[in-house]
């Protein structure tokens, strides 16, 4: 079943959560945190509205249809059902992720191609990686239906958000219940940490 794209969370929303920390959200509560999905190289920042796709190993075949109705700036959040071993997402499909304009891409299993994944740099996140890989068998999948990852149900429309320290997938409405919070959260520890540079300068 394949259905059309989302309704967006607004860019407005989207910008105040641009210099959130995964982290930030943590001290809140583990309410759409991904145990378990680690970032597949340092340095990675995604945020986004998601987009699901729901896969059967082997058969990776539904991917091609996610990555069509996919938009700019979209995270790409894929279920993968039985086989955990069976990598879903390699270069390629990274490649066309970014001529897509991606923000990023979690896996509920493995990916593959490591090494050219952390060249191209597309933020990648997963339970695993391997060598044994999906084909286009052709005859399984879901696009843009609700999917679990981690334990965590994940809608169409939710908000990802991932770092270094994991993804946290939120609803809009609970985002924006969070954001006065979060903000106030950022702006302190800012203020915490510049004074505790300071001292740290001052021993020096």
């Amino acid at each position: 079943m394949i259905a059309p794209h989302p309704a967006l969370a607004s860019a407005a929303l989207l910008e105040q959560y641009r210099n959130i920390a995964a982290s930030t959200v943590g001290h809140f509560g583990d309410d759409g945190y991904l145990r378990g999905i680690r970032p597949l190289f340092d340095g990675l920042r995604m945020l986004g509205n998601v987009v699901t796709a729901r896969v059967f190993p082997p058969d990776g075949s539904i991917l091609r249809e996610a990555l069509l109705l996919s938009e700019p700036g979209d995270v790409l959040v894929i279920q993968c059902v039985g086989d955990q071993e069976c990598a879903c997402w390699g270069e390629l499909r990274t490649l066309a992720g970014l001529i897509k304009g991606l923000s990023g891409v979690v896996v509920g299993g493995a990916v593959t191609d490591v090494a050219a994944l952390r060249e191209h740099r597309l933020p990648v996140f997963s339970r695993g990686v391997s060598a044994y890989t999906t084909r286009g068998i052709g005859e399984q999948g879901q696009v843009n239906q609700p999917i679990e990852v981690a334990g965590v149900q994940v809608k169409p429309g939710d908000i990802a958000i991932g770092d270094d320290d994991g993804v946290f997938i939120l609803d809009r409405r609970r985002a924006e219940a969070l954001l006065p919070q979060l903000l106030a959260k950022e702006e302190q520890d800012r203020e915490r940490r510049a004074a505790f540079l300071q001292r740290l300068a001052s021993i020096g």
